[in-house]
């Protein structure tokens, strides 16, 4: 499993991760990501930051110091060569949610029966959509679609995107690896959505859905 999951209630903190590279090198990288996470947060307290730049520019630097540990660790030691991470982290405050995203890892809102994707993919294909190349529906079954073009660990330098979204009554947040949308489209997505409502429940549905639809990749789902 090239997947690893944080959850950090007390801290507002979610985040997935999914790992690439040879042997054992995708779980270590997208391991590091979420445990230099979760100890930066634990080291440095949020508590005095009041302004939305504060928090994002507290995210990059909590992200940059998980890229740089990917980063040396694969040019270090050879069986670790070429590894690198995707990110997808949310972070809950003052009724808004703070979104950080490197790679191909999704974070979708539902709200009102809708589902939107609030992260963009990093991916070769999506540069081909922006780019008017490719069609989406040309992109969704494109053989080059999980071919990364951003990742934790790639580089020694990394920018993610980052995103707000105020917080309203009833909001449900996603955050899943690849491993959910390749084998689950929206529409079955918003299917669970509008018959369960707990999000455990949710997280078990989708990852058994994803499983009978053919499951070619490991699954990972926060809700």
């Amino acid at each position: 499993n090239e997947d690893s999951i944080l959850e950090m209630k007390n801290c507002g903190f979610f985040a997935v991760s999914d790992g690439m590279g040879g042997g054992n090198a995708g779980e270590i990288a997208s391991r590091t990501a979420v445990n230099e996470i979760a100890n930066y947060v634990v080291d440095k307290p949020m508590s005095s930051l009041n302004n939305k730049y504060a928090v994002v520019n507290y995210l990059q630097d909590c992200i940059d110091k998980a890229n740089e540990k990917i980063f040396d660790m694969a040019n270090t030691y050879q069986e670790n060569s070429g590894m690198a991470t995707t990110l997808s982290l949310v972070h809950v405050r003052d009724g808004k949610a703070f979104i950080a995203n490197v790679g191909d890892s999704r974070v979708y809102l539902y709200r009102g029966g809708q589902l939107a994707q609030l992260t963009e993919d990093h991916t070769y294909v999506n540069t081909l959509v922006k780019a008017g190349i490719l069609t989406a529906q040309e992109a969704a079954v494109d053989e080059r679609k999980n071919v990364i073009v951003k990742a934790l660990g790639a580089d020694k330098t990394v920018e993610p995107d980052f995103f707000q979204v105020e917080i309203l009554k009833d909001d449900i947040f996603i955050i899943c690896t690849d491993g959910l949308y390749d084998e689950v489209d929206k529409g079955e997505i918003i299917a669970v959505l509008k018959t369960i409502w707990s999000m455990s429940d949710v997280c078990t549905e989708l990852v058994s859905r994803a499983n009978k639809n053919g499951g070619h990749d490991n699954i990972t789902i926060i809700c």
